[in-house]
């Protein structure tokens, strides 16, 4: 498109923002005819089945001995990572490709932290 044109559909829709439909009162019609919610009672509603689902999941929790559980799969996950980062810093000197582990190491570190970080930053951004 030349210069022409796009000043040409600029002032089309320029002109169309400006222009006001008479609707003779529907919009207002229409409004008052929705039915209405009584938002009080919707929020309550919410806020009891959140203090349900809450008070449900901690008795299953501790019903099914959740501590136990919680410390077996922390447990296994640290001994894992240990015996993982092990192997690595065994066998990295090995491979043909020059491999520096701790700088490996020092860059997982890194994106282990930045990128919750940033993360969090942008979703408190835009709540």
């Amino acid at each position: 498109m030349t210069d022409r044109d796009d000043l040409l559909v600029q002032d089309f829709f320029r002109q169309a923002a400006r222009q006001q439909i008479e609707d003779d009162g529907f919009t207002e019609r229409v409004m008052q005819r929705l039915p209405r919610t009584d938002s009080y009672k919707v929020h309550r509603l919410t806020q009891l089945w959140t203090v349900f689902c809450v008070v449900v999941g901690i008795a299953l929790f501790f019903a099914f001995d959740g501590w136990e559980v919680l410390k077996a799969s922390l447990l296994t996950l640290f001994s894992t990572s240990v015996t993982a980062v092990e192997v690595f810093f065994t066998t990295a000197p090995t491979t043909e490709v020059h491999l520096n582990p701790w700088m490996i190491l020092l860059v997982v570190a890194f994106v282990l932290i930045y990128l919750p970080y940033q993360t969090a930053r942008k979703l408190s951004a835009t709540l």
